[in-house]
């Protein structure tokens, strides 16, 4: 062996250390809600990408090449699951079977789950809008520690750390949360948006919500639907109702006018994100500045 060849090894020997610490894992999600909870966790020990982008309608997404080969390549895929993913799920569930493809729903007791279907046990017969109750999203961020320190078990410490702390702002923001809508007389709790997506948000934290849509976006909806929201609101004198960053604000648009034509005063409460989070880069482009934003406009608009 010549003494370059020496050289060679002994350089490549110093710095294997450094090439083994600077390795992070690729993580691929779905929606940028789970992106913001992967990286909360995971910190500088993993390299985040989302397929969604800020206002995409997850339940209609369909894959492109580039997702699916973006899913191949991933150390780690995580989803919501409960056919959140509508068009995605098959290729999703495909995969689990070899690869490292996780729904973060999976361990949250069906005792939890808001059921909406005739077939109770279904995966399609459950809401899948786990993350507008916070304790539930606490739960989805469980199973990412538990997943991340399975495929990186020398950052098990790194990764605990970091979701207590995280976990403990979760639990920060549950509470204000029902501060917030405490503040909301009673016979004003009433939430009514484009599609129905904050049936745990209602739960949790004590306000009844209605949507022009059901919980998936994919279904229709009617003059009949539009016909039964308006008799709601003119009953209960409801002034605000809410559009969604996701869904078009025609939908409600349409709804604000038919209640108008009739003589009644109703306004648009403002905007919500719902299925998707803000841009990046915003407080809104984040799941827990997402969740002030909604609750600041709710409470804003109803008190």
């Amino acid at each position: 062996m010549s003494s370059i060849q020496r050289y060679f090894i002994f350089i490549v020997a110093l710095m294997v250390p450094f090439l083994v610490q600077a390795k992070t894992l690729n993580v691929v999600t779905t929606t940028g809600m789970i992106g913001d909870l992967v990286h909360n966790i995971g910190q500088e020990k993993v390299t985040v990408t989302s397929l969604m982008a800020p206002g995409v309608d997850p339940h209609i997404y369909q894959a492109t090449h580039g997702d699916l080969r973006r899913l191949e390549n991933a150390d780690i895929v995580f989803y919501n699951g409960l056919f959140l993913e509508g068009k995605m799920q098959p290729i999703l569930e495909k995969m689990a079977v070899k690869d490292p493809v996780y729904a973060v729903t999976k361990n949250i007791a069906s005792k939890y789950l808001l059921s909406f279907d005739a077939e109770p046990g279904s995966l399609y017969s459950y809401d899948p809008h786990i993350w507008f109750d916070v304790s539930l999203w606490e739960q989805a961020g469980d199973l990412v520690l538990k997943k991340l320190i399975k495929h990186d078990p020398q950052n098990k410490a790194v990764f605990k750390k970091n979701a207590k702390a995280y976990f403990a702002e979760l639990n920060d923001l549950h509470l204000w949360v029902k501060e917030q809508i405490d503040v909301i007389p009673n016979n004003r709790r009433m939430l009514i948006t484009a599609h129905d997506a904050f049936g745990y948000f209602g739960n949790a934290y004590g306000m009844e919500v209605r949507g022009l849509q059901g919980v998936n976006t994919a279904t229709g909806f009617g003059l009949h639907d539009i016909k039964q929201l308006k008799d709601l609101i003119v009953e209960r004198e409801i002034t605000a109702v809410f559009t969604e960053a996701s869904v078009p604000k025609r939908f409600i648009e349409s709804l604000v006018e038919g209640v108008r034509a009739e003589g009644r005063t109703l306004k648009i409460g403002g905007e919500l994100f719902s299925d998707a989070m803000g841009l990046t880069g915003t407080p809104e482009g984040t799941y827990i500045g997402m969740i002030k934003h909604n609750i600041n406009t709710i409470s804003g608009a109803l008190k």
